[in-house]
């Protein structure tokens, strides 16, 4: 099975890094650079779920 985890603009992956830092950082989840096959499920989806909130309220503001 191939990944879909490709980033199209290769010059967007350090930004998307740091953007899933500071996800982390306010969800309060400890991830570090490298590896985090340790994060439970919960943990990896709460900064999947702040980082589309984050996206989202982004977009919204945009529109105003």
């Amino acid at each position: 099975m191939k990944s879909n985890n490709n980033i199209v603009v290769p010059e967007a992956k350090e930004a998307m890094e740091k953007f899933k830092m500071e996800a982390a950082s306010e969800v309060g989840v400890p991830l570090k650079q490298g590896y985090n096959g340790d994060l439970t499920s919960r943990q990896a989806g709460s900064i999947g779920g702040q980082m589309v909130k984050k996206m989202i309220e982004s977009y919204e503001s945009s529109l105003k």
